[in-house]
């Protein structure tokens, strides 16, 4: 009797610390489907602050990179960055400089919500199928596979908000000498809808998906790789140990390579947007020898005419007053974005 006792006791006991360990390992590993949402709303919203603070900062020259990208070559009236900013301020004061970035911003920050996000989605599946290949559990992710990760991310992000950088590139254009003015955002997409069709919202969305690519994908890879060879080699624990500054520097670094070699693509993206649109600002129709804007019949098009009518040189029309623009813009978006996810609580790291 003693012994069944004593057996029962033990069996007590050990039932009890088994549930107190499981008790305890739900606490610290498996989260509640609450938890996962908890997460991805903070994650997207990390993303869309970091867009929208990066964007607005850099508003001014966003707007005279897209004067540039778009004016008429017999009708020249912005030269330069600083003569460009000068010459808006004189034309239309202080509010001119950032006319279409409230559009820009509705565009911007879903669009950069879903581009942090997706990557973060996308560098895990790629790291799974990555270590199942491989056999290696501890496998990290290498460059190449974060360009991957990060052009999935551009692609999705770029597509899900296409139709509002689309009127955003109208809205940016347009001056006071427009025949027809678009009154915001809303009136935009219904007026392009009803008089050019919804296809009509998706110009240029060619030359945008393949920029996207490798703009997207070298800024996330160029970053993170950056990161991960200064914390090994000034032989931190993690990044961030790093200081705000040496990451600003890793975005700038990021942001730099991927618009240069993007960016002809974003100058012929531009210049599609503007087909069809009958009432575009002179700025665009010009107001020289050559009034009429040029057709495209497609991307290979577009390519050919901006070449052959205005050199090889056209193809980066704008290139200055964008890389003073996307080098802090892009240093900015990723720092916000850690910054915010930090101070929403969670986990920090982009990829692993």
């Amino acid at each position: 009797m003693a012994s069944e006792d004593v057996k029962a006791s033990e069996s007590a006991v050990s039932t009890i610390v088994n549930l107190a360990e499981e008790a305890k390992l739900a606490r610290e590993g498996v989260k509640g489907p609450s938890y996962a949402v908890l997460s991805i709303c903070k994650s997207l919203v990390a993303g869309g602050v970091a867009g929208g603070v990066s964007r607005t900062a850099v508003a001014p020259l966003e707007r005279l990179k897209i004067l540039l990208q778009v004016q008429n070559p017999h009708s020249i009236k912005y030269n330069g960055t600083v003569q460009g900013l000068k010459y808006i301020w004189k034309a239309e004061g202080f509010c001119g400089l950032f006319k279409g970035n409230g559009t820009n911003c509705a565009r911007i920050v879903p669009n950069s919500a879903v581009k942090f996000f997706s990557y973060e989605q996308a560098s895990k599946a790629i790291l799974l199928l990555y270590q199942q290949q491989t056999g290696n559990e501890d496998a990290k992710l290498t460059p190449v596979l974060r360009l991957g990760a990060g052009a999935c991310a551009g692609i999705i992000a770029m597509s899900a908000t296409y139709p509002m950088d689309m009127v955003r590139g109208r809205l940016t254009v347009q001056t006071e000498k427009s025949p027809f003015q678009y009154r915001g955002m809303f009136h935009a997409l219904s007026t392009v809808l009803r008089e050019e069709g919804p296809r009509a919202l998706y110009k240029g969305w060619l030359p945008s998906v393949i920029g996207v690519i490798p703009y997207v994908g070298l800024n996330f890879a160029v970053y993170e790789s950056l990161k991960d060879w200064l914390v090994k080699a000034n032989g931190h624990a993690e990044d961030l140990e790093l200081s705000v500054v040496t990451r600003l520097a890793c975005g700038a670094a990021a942001g730099t390579v991927g618009q240069t070699i993007a960016y002809p693509l974003d100058v012929i993206r531009r210049r599609m947007q503007m087909v069809g649109w009958k009432d575009a600002a002179s700025i665009v129709t010009g107001e020289g020898r050559s009034k009429a804007q040029l057709e495209y019949n497609g991307m290979i098009d577009a390519f050919r005419k901006t070449v052959r009518h205005e050199g090889f040189g056209a193809l980066y029309k704008g290139l200055v007053p964008n890389s003073v623009k996307v080098v802090p813009s892009i240093a900015i978006a990723f720092v916000t974005y850690e910054m915010v996810k930090d101070i929403l609580g969670v986990e920090i790291r982009i990829s692993d």
